[in-house]
């Protein structure tokens, strides 16, 4: 079993040992090159007219946690996540009041002029739900089949092609998502017996990557068996360990060219999850691996869902993938500057960004481009501003009370006095009427 794979896109030029030796170390620690690479390439999938994969822009999706036979609560879930940005959403069909609601969940949303596309989540009895709800088979847009939970002996094969030959007789696609909570017991009973034998036996994590990639592998390749083109199968591999989880995909990168759909499960609740997400899946975005995204962060008690759509967003805009909203650069404060001017401007600006953002994209195409900085002194603050599209420079302390505001690279102004914060958020505003409006106007 070989469960090293190399990243993809290594440069397999040997490294010129006579150059400077600062030019070598430079070259071995990252520091050239530092573009992410190119995306791999994967067959595309459409997912109700969301293209995953083939080079398409990499897709942000979510999932309620709302019980789904809650029809309205479902719906305004959906809906919020909808307006956050996510482009797929997913919802737990796990019984029949659940599979019940969901045409009922379609209508409302189309009601609202909300046409996200529905992924519903099936385990244990998805081919029996699938087959008594018909209703619930077409309005939903893709089927996530669990390989390690949709049968088991005998009625595994069995089970899974009945959701398969449904999800092909309404062309819906599916995505295979195997799990490290959730593996098939079988094969990773059979590969460990075997690895037991072996004159070089792995360790038991290794095994068990090794049989999570193979789970969904083997359920693609069977799919396709039954006659599912390529072009209606998105894989994916969870774990909840960042190293696992990079190691699983490079693997499934390596050995096949489906669309994968990357997403560290059970990621935690607030900065922990934040950051571990962040760390995986920023790696094998940077390896051009990976075709849709999602953040499984745990809200906190009554907290807001759609902030793992932020989260994944936030990913891909600051790793330059795409781009959803103005960026407000910001420092993070020192000795220079204890007034708190900075930081309550900073904030007001960002939130009065996301606030004004559902508008701004109807009446300024491309304004989700913005750069926008917020500084606190004299170090920084000039240089910053100048790199930014509209930035102001405020006053450390001790400073001179007075506020310089440069657009587009130039020196433009300086604010003084009490009204600083509402001056330059006109002045905000005004850039964007001149640079966005001009653009949709021609």
């Amino acid at each position: 079993m070989n469960l090293q794979a190399n990243p993809p896109g290594q440069d397999a030029t040997p490294l010129d040992e006579h150059a400077s030796p600062l030019s070598a170390r430079s070259m071995r620690a990252g520091f050239i090159n530092a573009e992410p690479q190119t995306r791999r390439k994967t067959v595309a999938v459409n997912v109700g007219g969301i293209v995953t994969g083939g080079g398409a822009p990499i897709v942000v999706q979510s999932m309620t946690n709302t019980d789904t036979a809650d029809i309205d609560g479902t719906v305004a879930q959906i809906a919020a996540l909808a307006r956050a940005g996510s482009e797929l959403v997913r919802i737990t069909v796990d019984r029949d009041e659940a599979a019940a609601a969901v045409p009922r969940i379609k209508e409302k949303l189309l009601k609202r002029g909300i046409t996200t596309p529905l992924i519903g989540d099936f385990h244990y009895i998805g081919h029996k739900l699938l087959a008594e709800h018909p209703a619930c088979a077409e309005a939903l847009s893709k089927y996530r089949i669990n390989p390690g939970n949709v049968g088991f002996r005998e009625k595994r094969d069995l089970q899974f092609g009945a959701i398969i030959d449904i999800a092909m007789r309404n062309d819906k696609p599916v995505r295979i998502g195997a799990n490290w909570g959730s593996l098939d017991g079988e094969l990773l009973t059979h590969m460990m017996d075997e690895n037991a034998r072996s004159d070089d036996p792995l360790d038991a994590r290794a095994v068990t990557r090794e049989a999570l990639v193979q789970s969904a592998l083997m359920s693609a390749r069977r799919a396709e068996e039954m006659g599912m083109r390529k072009d209606r199968i998105i894989l994916s591999a969870k774990v909840s360990g960042v190293q696992d989880l990079i190691s699983a995909y490079r693997m499934l990168n390596a050995r096949s060219d489906y669309a994968l759909h990357l997403g560290l499960t059970e990621a935690g609740m607030g900065s922990k999850g934040i950051v571990c997400s962040s760390a995986a899946l920023g790696v094998l975005l940077q390896e051009g691996i990976g075709d849709t995204i999602r953040v499984s962060l745990t809200p906190e008690p009554g907290g807001d869902r759609t902030v793992e759509v932020k989260v994944a967003q936030e990913i891909l805009q600051t790793m330059g993938f795409r781009t959803f909203v103005p960026l407000v650069a910001a420092c993070p404060g020192c000795g220079r500057t204890t007034s708190t001017v900075f930081q309550e401007l900073a904030r007001d600006i960002q939130d009065w960004i996301s606030t004004s953002m559902p508008e701004w994209k109807s009446r300024y195409p491309g304004v989700e481009k913005l750069n926008v900085a917020v500084m606190g002194c004299i170090v920084n603050g000039p240089g910053e501003s100048k790199h930014a599209d509209i930035g102001i420079s405020l006053p450390g302390t001790g400073e001179t009370p007075a506020a310089p505001v440069f657009i587009d690279g130039q020196k433009a102004l300086t604010l003084r006095g009490a009204g600083i914060a509402s001056e330059f958020k006109t002045l905000v505003a005004d850039y964007i009427e001149k640079r966005f409006g001009i653009a949709k106007a021609s």
